[in-house]
């Protein structure tokens, strides 16, 4: 739409050479999810443009899938500023940056008995053997003995710390890595459910030692992240809990007695649908009504594969140096005790 009349469909021209970011906007002129990609583009750029803080939701099993570097690209090149992820693709990603590789399977791998018997793991038409698993969970379950249990952590704190412990044994860049040299918080709202709930359950069960985390200090940091942005902007890959933990923060400045207009930028790619009232799938309009997104904002839900998606999204943005190199980085925030008029006490002070 243009000036509240329609544009033309332009159909889509085939060339002998064109660039991803061409890609992406002869994929916009055109109709369905193609346009719905292009839009994602273009809407991602307008974020980066207007100095928004980018949270994302990484949902869905995009490790495996061949889609670490990607996330990386984002965390080095600063297209995003804080990731809610998964455990499993946080667990996914210290297994492959210790080294260890997913294997090309098959959907229909038939016996999966078979599978189990031979130790191998599958993720849908992807595999990865049970002891170089065990090799990564032994690693999380160390690192994690070596924590104080004196205090709890914040899953931000605690992925900081893991990432700067992988660090000299990488042999390859991963998430957590990346995130911290590059001050990039992760968060993780369900970190139980997932190969690191269950290594740190390991050093307890081992040891005796109780790690503690303090997970309404994610809440609280990451309302305070959103509280004190110049805007916000979300991109969901997939649904699940990370999509929810950032679609609550862009209302939750009521905790602090603040108000917001909720998010002013939204992308999310996700094969699911809204009409089965599940979250994955429930629109941007929808949240609307919670106030967690705001009247205005600019948005696009591509109903398309994320292993497919998500490529031609971040390679168009890639192109775009002069945006990525000209944008002003944010003032990333989580010390929710000013906000809250009152210290926190010692020891657990947001760091």
């Amino acid at each position: 739409m243009e000036n509240g009349h329609p544009g033309e469909v332009t159909p889509f021209p085939i060339t002998g050479l064109a660039s991803a970011s061409e890609i992406a906007q002869r994929l916009a002129a055109t109709a369905f999810q193609a346009r719905n990609l292009g839009q994602a583009a273009a809407i991602w750029e307008a974020m980066l443009r207007d100095e928004a803080t980018v949270f994302m939701g990484l949902a869905g099993a995009m490790v495996p899938g061949g889609m670490r570097p990607l996330i990386v690209y984002l965390i080095e090149n600063r297209l995003i500023d804080v990731l809610v992820s998964t455990g499993a693709n946080l667990y996914h990603d210290v297994y492959e940056t210790l080294g260890h590789q997913h294997f090309q399977g098959a959907a229909d791998a038939g016996d999966d008995v078979h599978l189990a018997n031979l130790r191998i793991y599958r993720f849908y038409d992807t595999l990865a053997p049970e002891h170089e698993f065990s090799i990564g969970e032994r690693f999380v379950t160390e690192f994690s003995l070596t924590l104080d249990e004196g205090r709890p952590y914040s899953t931000r704190e605690y992925f900081h710390l893991l990432g700067k412990a992988l660090t000299p044994l990488a042999k390859q860049e991963g998430i957590l890595t990346a995130a911290a040299k590059h001050g990039v918080p992760i968060y993780c709202p369900a970190f139980g459910d997932s190969v690191h709930g269950l290594a740190v359950a390991e050093g307890r069960v081992r040891t005796g030692k109780r790690v503690m985390f303090d997970i309404i200090g994610d809440v609280l940091e990451t309302a305070h992240l959103a509280l004190t942005a110049n805007k916000t902007g979300v991109v969901y890959v997939g649904g699940g809990t990370p999509k929810n933990f950032i679609q609550q923060a862009g209302v939750a400045a009521y905790l602090f007695q603040r108000e917001r207009p909720g998010h002013s930028y939204g992308i999310q790619v996700t094969t699911d649908e809204p009409q089965w009232g599940g979250l994955s799938g429930c629109t941007f309009e929808e949240a609307q009504s919670w106030r967690k997104i705001a009247p205005d904002a600019s948005l696009v839900t591509a109903n398309v594969d994320a292993t497919i998606g998500m490529p031609i999204i971040v390679s168009a943005l890639a192109e775009k140096a002069d945006v990525i190199k000209a944008r002003k980085l944010p003032a990333l925030d989580w010390d929710y005790a000013k906000a809250v008029g009152r210290a926190v006490p010692a020891g657990r002070r947001p760091r």
